[in-house]
């Protein structure tokens, strides 16, 4: 049982919690949470880590993998924890990796969301979990926007981490590109949008490009669009929360595909 924050194994989850450029070198993640470990991927679950008060309870061990887990006295446990209210369990999970070619395979008529330099881990992690229930396919994301991997968006995804495609674009016009060889038709979620989302047809590939929470998305991306397409808004509202108007235009393709 480990007893001290001072061991080596807790000071390394204390820096994967905190740290990006830590967890892009171990290539791993940590996840809390009993609906976390559950839903991980087995072959990807490198060590688990429970309170001992949590792992005293009989229905807590019936879960467990006993071969890659260690058991932590509770303070010590709440010390590495990322939440307020821990639940008593957390693991270190290695990293999924997807490439461009393999996203744009996943259908005949795939349908993707372009995320340009979002920074709120929460609306990431509510656009990933939203993404699996409308159905799409895959998120491409600007090499600027927040980390996937970060504790908050973990948790906001509810568990679709592990199944949402994603990639990170170097060079997002490349990508665009790219889409576009492969008869994409690529729609800006723009206020100068002359026609209402729903007046349109996403029968076919299809990409919607997200901007930033603050400042929309940047000149240079959304003139590469084929169309800008507007939500249509009553009283004084300009505009909704990033995540919410993903999930409006998500959710329109998956009517239209029934």
């Amino acid at each position: 049982m480990i007893t001290s924050t001072s061991n080596q194994q807790i000071k390394n989850l204390l820096q994967l919690q905190k740290k990006g450029k830590v967890r892009k070198e171990q290539d791993v993640f940590v996840v809390e949470g009993v609906k976390m470990y559950q839903e991980a991927p087995e072959e990807q679950i490198v060590k688990t880590y429970v309170s001992r008060t949590f792992y005293e309870k009989p229905e807590n061990k019936r879960i467990l993998n006993e071969e890659r887990l260690e058991v932590v006295e509770d303070r010590v446990f709440a010390a590495a924890s990322d939440t307020k209210t821990p639940q008593g369990i957390l693991s270190i999970v290695k990293q999924s990796h997807y490439n461009l070619k393999e996203i744009l395979t996943l259908s005949s008529a795939p349908h993707l969301l372009i995320l340009e330099n979002l920074q709120d881990p929460g609306n990431l992690g509510t656009i990933m979990r939203t993404a699996e229930g409308a159905g799409v396919n895959g998120i491409i994301m600007t090499s600027d926007t927040v980390d996937i991997y970060n504790p908050k968006t973990i948790r906001s995804t509810m568990g679709s981490l592990y199944r949402m495609p994603f990639y990170y674009s170097d060079n997002i016009e490349e990508t665009l590109k790219d889409l576009k060889e492969k008869n994409f038709k690529t729609y800006a979620a723009h206020l100068k949008g002359s026609r209402n989302y729903y007046e349109e047809n996403y029968l076919g590939g299809t990409a919607f490009l997200i901007g930033n929470e603050g400042n929309g998305l940047s000149e240079s991306l959304s003139t590469q669009a084929d169309c800008y397409v507007k939500i249509p808004m009553s009283g004084k509202v300009e505009s909704l929360n990033a995540a919410i108007a993903a999930s409006v235009l998500m959710y329109e393709v998956k009517r239209q595909r029934g």
